[in-house]
């Protein structure tokens, strides 16, 4: 059995594993200092995940396997990228400190919700997550919050798109989510007016780039939007070939924000990794359910972005022909960056994270009266 200090736990089917692997790298960081395990409930998802990290990973499908799991493991710190129902059988345990990391940050409604208070950190970006979950719950103590930025956008993942003379537009909309309350996917209501828009754009290039789940969706009429998308861009390739448009279906967004000048994207965590990476190019929010006034309260990244909505969509064209050359927003994104992401700069968040897991680390073995062991650099208990 490893040495391992912290578990990164993850219950879910591999439909779900995009919200881990965005962590792997972070996590071998992390593993220089605290060594890390990876402890998986699904074999299938063990399988997916392994083959994208030469971390351990240890698979615990039934809650004995996992309770004895973690006798051997003698961990400190338990990390969660979301909120699955089967964390609580993690939660049991009492002997490890238990942080939320979550697997991005976003205005998204569920980004603030009771489950927090099953935890005892749960790690967030900036002012605005203390904000959000501050104003969303009760009775909840907000001296749980950590700010550590986004560890994960300190990364370079290579650039897959080819380079081009064009301007290129990302239209990145997010999935339906598991209930109608989180529920901001721009796809069936203004996805193909969205792509349509961009393609009579003179001299740039398209990439559309969806949520994972929106190519698995089940709801009729977003597979029907999203194939209608595909084949839009199909023909765009087809009538000029030299352009460059592109459906990437599979793969890191992150990986696809440094070669584009501009972004059209729904309420997630997609527009918010842009405005941290690139606040220096304009940001677009959709607006599907025609709601302005909510869009402003709730999601403050609005305020410093131009809103696309059935009413605007079709002046999008010459909006986006107009913020390419002319990007009045970018001072108002600067600010904004600063209430999402505290002073952070690229590169610092990984720092934050680190420490913040190292605090956890020697506060669980102080809580427990363990004291180091000279002879061996181990642990045992005072």
């Amino acid at each position: 059995m490893p040495e391992v200090s912290v578990v990164a736990y993850f219950a879910d089917d591999p439909t779900r594993t995009y919200q881990l692997i965005p962590w792997l790298p972070v996590l071998e960081v992390l593993h220089q200092h605290h060594p890390v395990a990876l402890v998986l409930r699904d074999p299938d998802s063990a399988e997916v995940v392994g083959a994208r990290t030469g971390l351990p990973v240890l698979v615990a499908p039934t809650f004995a396997d996992l309770t004895e799991l973690y006798g051997e493991l003698d961990a400190r710190v338990v990390l969660y990228c979301n909120n699955s129902p089967a964390n609580f059988q993690s939660l049991i345990d009492a002997r490890m400190l238990h942080a939320h990391v979550n697997h991005g940050e976003s205005d998204k409604q569920s980004m603030a919700s009771n489950n927090a208070k099953a935890y005892d950190r749960v790690f967030v970006a900036g002012e605005a997550a203390v904000q959000r979950h501050t104003a969303a719950l009760m009775e909840f103590d907000a001296a749980r919050l950590v700010r550590v930025g986004r560890p994960q956008l300190d990364l370079h993942p290579a650039d897959p798109l080819a380079a081009s003379e064009r301007r290129t537009v990302l239209y990145a909309p997010t999935w339906e989510g598991d209930a109608d309350y989180n529920d901001y996917t721009s796809v069936a209501v203004l996805g193909r007016r969205i792509v349509e828009a961009v393609l009579a754009l003179p001299d740039v290039r398209l990439v559309y780039k969806p949520h994972p789940k929106v190519t698995t969706s089940l709801r009729p009429e977003i597979r029907e939007a999203h194939r209608d998308v595909l084949a839009a861009i199909d023909r765009a390739r087809e009538a000029a070939p030299e352009a460059g448009h592109r459906a990437v279906v599979v793969g890191d967004i992150l990986a696809l924000m440094p070669a584009c000048d501009a972004i059209v994207t729904d309420v997630s965590s997609v527009g918010l990794d842009w405005l941290y990476l690139r606040n220096d190019a304009p940001i677009l929010i959709t607006d599907p359910h025609l709601d302005g006034e909510r869009l402003r309260r709730e999601v403050p990244v609005s305020r410093c972005a131009d809103v696309v909505d059935v009413r605007t969509v079709g002046g999008l064209t010459e909006l986006l022909a107009s913020r390419l050359e002319h990007d009045e927003h970018h001072l108002a994104r600067v600010a904004m960056r600063h209430h999402y992401f505290d002073d952070l700069q690229v590169g610092e968040s990984t720092v934050r994270f680190v420490d913040a897991v190292g605090e956890l680390v020697e506060l669980r073995d102080r809580l427990l009266g363990v004291v180091p062991d000279q002879s061996d650099q181990g642990v045992k208990l005072a």
